[in-house]
C-alpha cells in the first residue's frame, strides 16, 4: 500500500513551495480565472507549509527560503486543530470565487481535485469533532496513528543529515517530538469526553508498541541511533551520542510513558466492538470515510455487495488454476493456507534468509521494468529501493508499503516489505504481486511519474488519493498477467488472484464492521476462511481496518474504475486504441479523485479522436 497515513495523504495535507517557479503550473501560462485558481493554489500551498513544516522535508525542499521548516514540526494542539478547520473554510471559499464555468481541460481538472480535498474536509472538520479532524482516522492514537508510529521513521528516512545545521535542526525535532506527543495525549483526553476511545485491541496493540520503544535505553532509541550513525557517516563533529540520549531521556521518553499512562487508564473503559458505528454519528463517518479514501459515491450497501460477488468470481478462478497447479483439496481458503505452510515456500527466518528474499525482489523488479516501454510511453527517471520495516514498527506494520521519491530527486522512492517472520508470513507465491503493486508498474512507477509531471501544479502533487493509487497498483498487479510476468511462474498467477480476492474481502469486512456491525472475530473468521492466511498477519488487517474506516475498500474500487476507464476507452477509439497513450493520459495528469479521473480518460478520448 501506499502510505496512505503520512503526512501528505489525509485530505487536507496538501502544500507546494512559494520559492519554486511558478512556470511549472500549466504548459502556458494561465489567464482569466485559471491565473486567479493558480495564484490561490500559491497562497494555499504557502499556508501549508507554515502549518505543516514536515512537508518541505517530505517533498525534499527543506531548503533555502525553507530552511526553516527543516527544525520544525506540525502544532497538533486543540488551538491549531480548530485553526486548521477556519484555514481550510478560508481555502475553499477563495475557490469557489473562482467561475469554475470559464475553466477546461487541465485547468478544470487541477480545480475539480482541489475542491475535491477541500470540500470533503470541510464536510467531515463541520460534522465530527474527533479524530484530530476530517474523517477516515476516529483514533488519534492506535497501533497505526500517532506521532510515536509515525515520527521515528520520518526522521530516519525523510529528515536528510548532511550538514551540522542538519543534525542541530533534528535535535530540534527531537524536542519538538516530545511536545507534540503531549498535544496527542491532549487531543486524545478531549475525545475522551466525546465518548471516543478505542476498542480494547487496539488499545492492547499500540501499548505494546509504545512500551516496546520504551524498554530500549535512550541510547539505543531509534531515534538517537539514527542521529549518531548519520552524523558519523558524515564526519560531522559532535557529541551526539551523549546529546541525543539526554535529550531523548529528557523531552521524548517521559512523554511516550505519559502516553502508556493514558491508554492505560482507557484500558477499562474499552469495549470490544470493532466498528466506528458506535462512535457519535458513526454511520455518518463511515460513509464520509468512504468518500474521503474511495473518492466516489460508493454506498456502504455497494461496497458489501460488490466484494461478497468478487469474493465468489474470483474464487472460482483460482479454483480452475489451483487444480492445474495439483492442488485439488478443500476449499480455495483451505487450499491457500496448504501453499502458505509449504516450508518450500518460504525463507528461513533468519539475517541471511532475509536478505535472500530482498535480493529476489530486487532481481523481479528488474525482469518487469525490462517490459515497461512496450506498455508506457513515459517512465520514471528515480530510482527504486527495497527496504525493510525497521524492527521497531513492524508488529503493528502492514505487510508493505510505499514512499515517494523527494522532488529533488535526491532522494529514491522507497518499497519497504515486513519481514517480522518469514518463515510463516510471506510465501515466495504471494512476493511477486506484492512487488508489482508496492513498486513496478504499481505505485513506484505511478508516483514517481506525478513527481516528475513537468505541467502539475505542486498541489497536485503533494495529495494523495487512495483510491487512485491503491487501484491503479491494484490495476498494476492486473496488468502484470498481460505482460507475462507469470507465464512461466503457475503458483505466481495463484498468488495473484489471492491479492485480488484479499482486496475484495476487505471490501466485504470493511463495511461489515463499520457499517453492518460485524464483531472483530466475525471478520477475522471471513478474511481467513476464503483467503487462507495466517492468524497473526489477517489479525494485523483486521485491526488495521478497524482505525481506517473506509480505506480499505478504496483499492478494489480504484481498480473497477481504472479497469472501467480503459474498456470506455477502447470501445470509443477502436483501432486508435494505445494502452501506452491511455497510460500515459491517467499517469501523467496526476493523482485525482475517481470522479476526475473519468474527466481524465473523457479528456484523452476527445483528443485522441480529433488526432
Amino acid at each position: 500500500m501506499h502510505s496512505r497515513r503520512d503526512l501528505l495523504a489525509t485530505a487536507a495535507a496538501f502544500g507546494a513551495a512559494a520559492a519554486l517557479p511558478k512556470a511549472a503550473l500549466a504548459a502556458a501560462a494561465p489567464a482569466g480565472e485559471a491565473a486567479k485558481m493558480y495564484a490561490m493554489f500559491d497562497k494555499a500551498m504557502a499556508e501549508t507549509f507554515r502549518r505543516q513544516p514536515e512537508v518541505p522535508t517530505y517533498l525534499g525542499i527543506d531548503k533555502g527560503p525553507l530552511a526553516w521548516t527543516k527544525s520544525e514540526l506540525s502544532d497538533f494542539s486543540l488551538t491549531a486543530l480548530a485553526e486548521n478547520k477556519a484555514n481550510n473554510v478560508r481555502q475553499l471559499a477563495a475557490l469557489h470565487a473562482i467561475d469554475r464555468k470559464q475553466l477546461s481541460g487541465m485547468d478544470a481538472v487541477n480545480y475539480d481535485t482541489v475542491d475535491f480535498v477541500l470540500s470533503t474536509q470541510a464536510e467531515g472538520d463541520k460534522k465530527f469533532q474527533y479524530g484530530g479532524g476530517g474523517s477516515g482516522a476516529p483514533y488519534v492514537l492506535s497501533q497505526l496513528t500517532g506521532s510515536y508510529q509515525q515520527m521515528p521513521d520520518f526522521l530516519d528516512n525523510q529528515h536528510v543529515i548532511e550538514t551540522k545545521g542538519d543534525a542541530d535542526a533534528y535535535m530540534a525535532r527531537m524536542e519538538a517530538f516530545g511536545r507534540l506527543l503531549d498535544q496527542e495525549a491532549e487531543v486524545v483526553r478531549h475525545d475522551v469526553g466525546l465518548g471516543v476511545i478505542p476498542p480494547d485491541f487496539v488499545i492492547g496493540k499500540a501499548l505494546t508498541q509504545l512500551k516496546a520503544f520504551l524498554a530500549s535505553a535512550p541510547a539505543d532509541a531509534p531515534i538517537v541511533k539514527s542521529l549518531v550513525r548519520r552524523t558519523g557517516e558524515k564526519k560531522i563533529e559532535g557529541d551526539w551520542a551523549n546529546q541525543g540520549s539526554a535529550l531523548y531521556a529528557e523531552k521524548i521518553a517521559p512523554a511516550l510513558a505519559r502516553q502508556v499512562a493514558l491508554l492505560e487508564s482507557l484500558s477499562g473503559k474499552a469495549v470490544h466492538d470493532a466498528g466506528c458505528w458506535r462512535l457519535p454519528d458513526g454511520d455518518e463517518y463511515y460513509a464520509v470515510s468512504l468518500k474521503n479514501y474511495t473518492t466516489s459515491n460508493i454506498s456502504p450497501e455497494e461496497v458489501h455487495k460488490t466484494g461478497l460477488e468478487l469474493v465468489k468470481s474470483l474464487g472460482a478462478e483460482a479454483d480452475v488454476l489451483m487444480k492445474k497447479a495439483g492442488y485439488t483439496k478443500g476449499t480455495v481458503g483451505e487450499r491457500y493456507r496448504q501453499m502458505a505452510a509449504d516450508p518450500k515456500q518460504h525463507y528461513p527466518n533468519t539475517d541471511a534468509g532475509k536478505e535472500e528474499l530482498l535480493a529476489h525482489l530486487n532481481d523481479q523488479v528488474k525482469v518487469i521494468t525490462a517490459k515497461l516501454p512496450q506498455w508506457f510511453g513515459q517512465l520514471p527517471k528515480a530510482p527504486l529501493e527495497i527496504k525493510r520495516v525497521p524492527p521497531a514498527i513492524e508488529a503493528g506494520a502492514p505487510g508493505g508499503y510505499y514512499n515517494s521519491p523527494s522532488l529533488d530527486g535526491k532522494r529514491p522512492g522507497i518499497y519497504w516489505i515486513n519481514l517480522r517472520d518469514t518463515a510463516t508470513e510471506n510465501p515466495r507465491w504471494s512476493l511477486p504481486t506484492l512487488t508489482y503493486h508496492e513498486g513496478i508498474p504499481g505505485h513506484h512507477l505511478q508516483l514517481a511519474l506525478n513527481n516528475e509531471a513537468g505541467d502539475l501544479p505542486l498541489i497536485r502533487k503533494v495529495i494523495g488519493f487512495s483510491g487512485y493509487s491503491e487501484g491503479w497498483a491494484l490495476y498494476a498487479e492486473n496488468l502484470a498477467v498481460e505482460m507475462g510476468m507469470y507465464a512461466n511462474d503457475p503458483l505466481g498467477h495463484i498468488g495473484m488472484l489471492h491479492d485480488a480476492m484479499f482486496r475484495a474481502v476487505r471490501l466485504v469486512v470493511d463495511s461489515g464492521m463499520h457499517n453492518k456491525r460485524w464483531s472483530r472475530e466475525q471478520a477475522l473468521k471471513y478474511y481467513i476462511d476464503n483467503i487462507g492466511d495466517a492468524e497473526a498477519s489477517a489479525i494485523t488487517e483486521i485491526e488495521r481496518y478497524c482505525v481506517w474506516p473506509g480505506q480499505a475498500s478504496s483499492y478494489m474500487v480504484g481498480k473497477i474504475t481504472w479497469l472501467n476507464a480503459r474498456e470506455r476507452a477502447k470501445k470509443a477509439l477502436g483501432k486508435k486504441f494505445d494502452i501506452r497513450k491511455f497510460h500515459d493520459a491517467g499517469l501523467l495528469a496526476g493523482g485525482t479523485p475517481l470522479t476526475v479521473l473519468d474527466q481524465v480518460i473523457d479528456n484523452y478520448i476527445a483528443a485522441a479522436k480529433k488526432s
